[in-house]
């Protein structure tokens, strides 16, 4: 009896209860008469040389033009990343494309699927990131600028670009 009594006082809770009144908006009140525009500093150029970085820089990517070329990817994954035996023939089908300071290439591997491959830093020194066949890793997505992604994770094998 005791349970019962402690249980009907509760009620539904306050989410499940139905609203007594819609909130109403008031529109801001508007002003008559002459406005002025904000004060403060002329805007200014940049000192010559300085690098201002562009608001979509990574959204996109593109052709790289600072970056590695498709010969330097090759490169890196004959060397040091073991990944391609100096045997097998290799030739660049896309790319490089960079976005921000990560590339993405598709190479053609003579008796082998299609290999991607995902790099940053440094066009005459990039770090290999990830090579395979999916290349949509756990760092592409999580840090990967939105350009590497959308090739990397977000289009189908067909919808590649070619460079």
């Amino acid at each position: 009896m005791l349970a019962v009594a402690v249980l009907a006082g509760c009620g539904a809770p306050p989410e499940l209860s139905e609203p007594t009144a819609a909130p109403t908006r008031t529109a801001a009140p508007t002003t008559s008469g002459p406005s002025t525009p904000p004060t403060g500093p002329p805007a200014s150029a940049p000192p010559p040389g300085t690098v201002t970085p562009t608001p979509d820089a990574g959204l996109v990517a593109t052709a790289c033009r600072n970056g590695p070329t498709g010969q330097r990817v090759v490169q890196l994954l004959r060397g040091r990343a073991g990944v391609l035996p100096a045997n097998v023939r290799v030739q660049v089908r896309t790319g490089p494309l960079c976005a921000g300071e990560w590339q993405y290439t598709v190479l053609e591997v003579t008796g082998h699927e299609e290999l991607q491959v995902v790099t940053r830093g440094q066009g005459t020194a990039p770090t290999l990131v990830t090579a395979g066949t999916d290349v949509c890793t756990i760092e592409v997505r999580a840090t990967g600028p939105a350009g590497i992604r959308a090739l990397a994770c977000d289009a189908g094998p067909a919808v590649r670009p070619s460079a």
